[in-house]
Parts: C-alpha cells; sequence; structure tokens
C-alpha cells in the first residue's frame, strides 16, 4: 500500500470516527432521554431498552453482528471492513457517552438516569437528534462506510432483487419507527418519529450534495485564449463557443466552465486578473455528469430494460463503412458497433487528423483518451487491437487479437466473468 494510499485510507477512518460520535451524541444525548424513536437498527435497540431496560449497545451490537455475518457471505469481506469498523466503535461511543452524562435518579438515587439537556422540548430534542443523527450518516458515507443495520439489510435485498436502496431503507424504518406505538401507545411519538426520519434524511441528502454542488461559467472576455489557458491550467475542462456581440456587430468568444462550487472564487480572481472588464455569468449547476465530476447512474428499471439493447458502444477506429459492418456481424449480439464519425471524431479536422498517422495501440488510447468508449482497430491482416477500462487512467488495458472470431471469443469470455 502506498504513501497516499494510506493516508487517503487512514483519514477514511478518522471521518468514520467522527460521524460515529455525531450519531451516538445524537441519540444518548437527544433521543433516549425524551423516549423518542428514529429508524435503523439505532431504533430497534431504543424500543427495546425503552421496554426492557437493556442498553442500546447491547441490542445494537448483537442485530449487527448478525447482519454482519450474513452481509460478509453474501457481500464479501471487502465491502463490509468499514462498516465492521463503525459498528463496534458505534457500540464503545454509545456505552461511553452514556457513562459520561448519566446523573442519580432523583426520585431514586440508587438509579442512574439520562438527563433532558433542554428541558421538556421534545420536539427540540428530536429536531437536534435527527440533525446529529443525519450528519454523522452523512460523514461516514462520504468516507465510504457506514453505521450498519438496514444499510446491510438493503444492499443485501438490492443484490437479488429489484428494489432500490431507499426503498428497502425506507419500509424498514416505517415498520420499527411504528412499532414504537405498542410500547407508548402514543401516536405523538410515532408522529415524532416519523419527523426525525425525515430530518435525518433530509440532512444526510443536504450533506452528501453539498460537496457535489457545480457552478458554470459563461465569460465574454476581449482576452479569451489567456483566460482559457489559465483555467486549463487548474485541471478544468474549457470550451469556446463563437459568438457575436449584437451592439457592435464585432464576434466574440464566449468561454464556458463548469467548476466545484468551491473552487468558484478562485475562477473569479483569476478572471480578473486577467482581464478586470471581463462580463461573467455564473449559475448554478445542479447535476454535472462527465470527466471530474460525477458518474451517470441508471436506476435497476432503467436497466433492466435496457437489457433488451445493446450492451455497449464499441468504437471500430475507421470510417471504412466494409469494416464497420463486418465487425457488426460478428459483435453485433452483443455490442452496437460505431465508426468515429458516429462517436464525434472527425478526422478531417486537424486535431483529430493526427490520429490516421498513429499505430494501433495509439489510435485505441486516443479514443478512450478522448471518447470514453471501448474501441478496437481492425488492420489490414486482420489483427485486432483493443482498449478497454476506465477512460481516466493512465495506463490502458490493450489485448492483441489474430481477428476478429478470436475478438468475439475474448469479448464473450470477458462478459462471461462479469456475470
Amino acid at each position: 500500500m502506498t504513501k497516499r494510499l494510506l493516508l487517503h485510507e487512514l483519514k477514511d477512518y478518522a471521518l468514520i470516527s467522527l460521524g460515529v460520535i455525531l450519531y451516538a451524541m445524537g441519540v444518548t444525548i437527544f433521543m433516549l432521554p425524551y423516549n423518542l424513536t428514529t429508524g435503523g437498527v439505532a431504533g430497534i435497540a431504543s424500543i427495546i431498552y425503552y421496554a426492557t431496560g437493556i442498553e442500546v449497545q447491547v441490542t445494537y451490537i448483537i442485530i449487527n453482528a448478525t447482519l454482519l455475518v450474513a452481509a460478509i457471505k453474501v457481500l464479501g469481506f471487502r465491502f463490509c471492513f468499514k462498516t465492521i469498523y463503525a459498528v463496534f466503535f458505534m457500540t464503545f461511543i454509545l456505552w461511553l457517552l452514556q457513562r459520561i452524562i448519566e446523573v442519580p435518579n432523583p426520585a431514586n438515587p440508587s438509579e442512574m438516569i439520562l438527563p433532558k439537556f433542554i428541558g421538556e422540548e421534545s420536539f427540540m430534542a428530536c429536531v437536534l437528534g435527527a440533525i446529529l443523527c443525519g450528519v454523522g450518516v452523512g460523514v461516514c458515507f462520504e468516507s465510504n462506510g457506514s453505521t450498519g443495520g438496514t444499510d446491510i439489510i438493503a444492499a443485501i435485498v438490492n443484490k437479488y432483487k429489484t428494489m432500490s436502496l431507499g426503498s428497502v431503507i425506507m419500509t424498514c424504518d416505517i415498520v420499527i419507527i411504528s412499532s414504537c406505538y405498542f410500547i407508548f401507545h402514543d401516536w405523538y411519538r410515532v408522529i415524532y418519529g416519523f419527523v426525525m426520519l425525515f430530518i435525518c434524511s433530509t440532512t444526510i441528502d443536504y450533506w452528501m450534495r453539498r460537496r457535489h454542488q457545480s457552478v458554470q461559467f459563461m465569460i465574454f472576455s476581449r482576452n479569451p485564449e489567456a483566460i482559457a489557458d489559465a483555467i486549463v491550467k487548474t485541471h478544468h475542462g474549457v470550451t469556446i463557443l463563437d459568438g457575436q456581440g449584437w451592439f457592435t456587430r464585432t464576434d466574440r468568444k464566449v468561454i464556458v466552465s463548469v467548476v466545484r462550487r468551491r473552487e468558484q472564487f478562485m475562477i473569479q480572481r483569476m478572471i480578473k486578473s486577467i482581464d478586470p472588464y471581463a462580463f461573467v455569468s455564473m449559475t448554478d449547476a445542479s447535476g454535472v455528469w462527465g470527466e471530474g465530476f460525477d458518474q451517470i447512474k441508471v436506476t435497476e428499471k432503467k436497466k433492466k430494460a435496457d437489457k433488451n439493447k445493446k450492451n455497449a458502444v464499441l468504437v471500430c477506429v475507421t470510417n471504412n463503412t466494409t469494416k464497420i459492418d463486418t465487425a457488426q456481424q460478428k459483435l453485433g449480439d452483443y455490442y452496437d458497433i460505431r465508426s468515429l464519425l458516429q462517436v464525434g471524431c472527425d478526422t478531417r479536422k486537424e486535431f483529430y487528423s493526427i490520429i490516421l498517422g498513429q499505430e494501433p495501440r495509439k489510435r485505441v488510447s486516443f479514443i478512450k483518451k478522448f471518447f470514453g468508449f471501448d474501441a478496437f482497430y481492425l488492420a489490414k491482416d486482420g489483427t485486432v487491437t483493443l482498449v478497454q477500462g476506465s477512460y481516466d487512467q493512465t495506463e490502458y488495458d490493450i489485448t492483441q487479437h489474430s481477428d476478429l472470431d478470436a475478438l468475439q471469443r475474448y469479448l464473450e469470455k470477458g462478459r462471461g466473468k462479469k456475470k
């Protein structure tokens, strides 16, 4: 493990620890003293605590240990490692916080109880507890971990059924929160439980979205090349559009770039230093997918519908229709074979024309780097050069095959392994 990867892992565990502490504070300080219930294993543990007096960490570790055994068997140890850490750390923190804050019961000094820090304000405890729990879970999710419980159930169900993760978690939480009625026979507590669930879910969504918020710049400047070069040096993409100033009837270049919201001030300062008279429009980008941002995600329902279509695009690095037709006949059962023009690589243009003078490995790498698709080159002697994998890696997985039949066998073997 490299030093950089080790530091990244240590950072993940530190943030998971912070998330667990925040979640445990929400449960111990605001939920348990006010007899409130939320979803997940913490909700089940709290209901058992109210009914029997068994401390929440005991029930929490027992239920999660059972679920983790099933998860390791079904999902594999790698998936569960950080969750195992979070579950055991959560168990310890729940115990520790209760020992720290508990006080003698005024009515029975030999009995220890959890104090109500904000008096009898049950609704305020509901809100504050839900926010702390939501931020805690969000921090764990951000660091590739989870607090276990219904997350594990959802992941197992999702592997075998078409139900989404959110649907499974929501179903479990509704059952858990509703069951507290049989303990207190009080519908107000059930309503408080659903309020906590709503606030907690909203907080998690906000926390997870905040780091993915982006802004789009449209920059109108008399010095577009300098601004574009400066933005590119910050490792951001830039597109320059042709425009015309209608008042002056002169041609203008419009610079378009999308960056993370946290980087907007850096871009603004950069623009001002190059052209203080530039006209700049900045708008929120609610969803940004592509290189350097998020990946496009398809719902399970959509994936199921897509099974009736071509499974993947495979680019034949040519515009020769004979080669395209031959490859489509061989590989068309599973792949949509496309030409260079069909993916936007117009070799009549100077930048793209360089591909024509490259050797096969560089040709397929060019398509992978600039267009993202898996690609192959069919040489005159019938040999095939194939590139596959993630387009943002430094080195690509390139293989050589004697002919299209050999390529077909190789691809079918790869599909079999994925299944």
